[in-house]
């Protein structure tokens, strides 16, 4: 006794087979990520589960569970059974990937495994890629690693370029920063005067902090030193060295600095000269651009 189903033409059972698979394939990847992002947003787990690492693990996982259902489609059509079976197996899985070994793609995702398991960087860290690229980690994907810069634009730097280039880490292991603040001042300044007031000037901003160690305090060595670092040709640089908890707040502190350095040497009438030359005219040559210029106003 026939059934309704096998009234129905073959095409359109094997579509609603395939539909049926990947439709299970999608369901089956909803649940897996709901069940994910639950625990991700519960406490016990935020505070112990790697951020960058589970985000990966999330497309990683997606990929697997399309791949079955990808591969199990290709199992109901009779023309691609063979490569169905194949990418089901472990053989076939392993030939495959010697099959790609030689692609970029495969080695975008093989250099996103070793930045997430050696962790050179994780989300929200501030890096600077070759000295070119500087942003925040918004985000390491299968292909590609996306930074957010300072202007909001998006840097998106595939995996196998950034794993094989130099990264400056702001956040490796310690968040804190020094900051280099450079003036110059006139030979005529006092600078026993200069060195103390950009001392206490920056000192006294809210975004400071004591790198001290427990004998440089016990010392009484200063939190922020100020040092004469060069004899210029027109100006002495005095630099200091200020330690802010964070790269952004570096930034903030180091501006305000510089403003409120300026403010106070203006107060004390101390000078921050610009480069200036001195041209001395052989005696000939002076008089005849003497001349020069008289016999120019007469003819005028």
């Amino acid at each position: 006794m026939k059934s309704v189903f096998d009234s129905v033409p073959s095409d359109f059972r094997l579509l609603a087979i395939l539909v049926t698979i990947l439709g299970i394939a999608a369901l089956v990847n909803w649940v897996v990520m709901a069940i994910i992002n639950r625990v991700e947003s519960s406490k016990l787990a935020t505070a112990s589960v790697d951020k960058t690492a589970l985000n990966f693990a999330k497309r990683l996982i997606s990929v697997v569970i399309y791949g079955v259902g990808i591969g199990a489609c290709l199992t109901r059509i009779p023309e691609l059974d063979i490569v169905g079976h194949s990418l089901l197996t472990g053989a076939g899985i392993l030939t495959l990937v010697g099959g790609l070994a030689s692609q970029q793609v495969l080695g975008n995702i093989v250099s996103g495994f070793m930045i997430v398991f050696f962790r050179p960087f994780r989300i929200g860290d501030r890096i600077t890629v070759s000295g070119n690229y500087t942003g925040t980690v918004e985000d390491i994907t299968l292909r590609e690693t996306i930074l957010r810069d300072a202007e909001n634009n998006r840097i998106i730097i595939p995996n196998s370029q950034i794993s094989s280039e130099v990264v400056v880490n702001a956040n490796h292991t310690d968040s804190k920063i020094c900051k280099i603040i450079e003036v110059g001042v006139g030979y005529s300044s006092n600078l026993e005067q200069a060195m103390a007031i950009m001392q206490d000037a920056i000192v006294k901003h809210p975004l400071i902090i004591d790198p001290r160690t427990a004998e440089q305090i016990r010392d009484d060595a200063p939190v922020v030193p100020v040092r004469v670092t060069a004899l210029g040709d027109s100006s002495i640089t005095l630099r200091a060295w200020a330690w802010a908890d964070s790269s952004a707040n570096g930034f903030v502190l180091q501006c305000d600095s510089y403003a409120n350095v300026k403010r106070r040497f203006d107060e004390a009438g101390i000078e921050i000269p610009f480069p200036q030359r001195t041209i001395s005219f052989a005696e000939g040559a002076r008089l005849q651009t003497v001349i020069d210029d008289s016999d120019e106003r007469q003819t005028r």
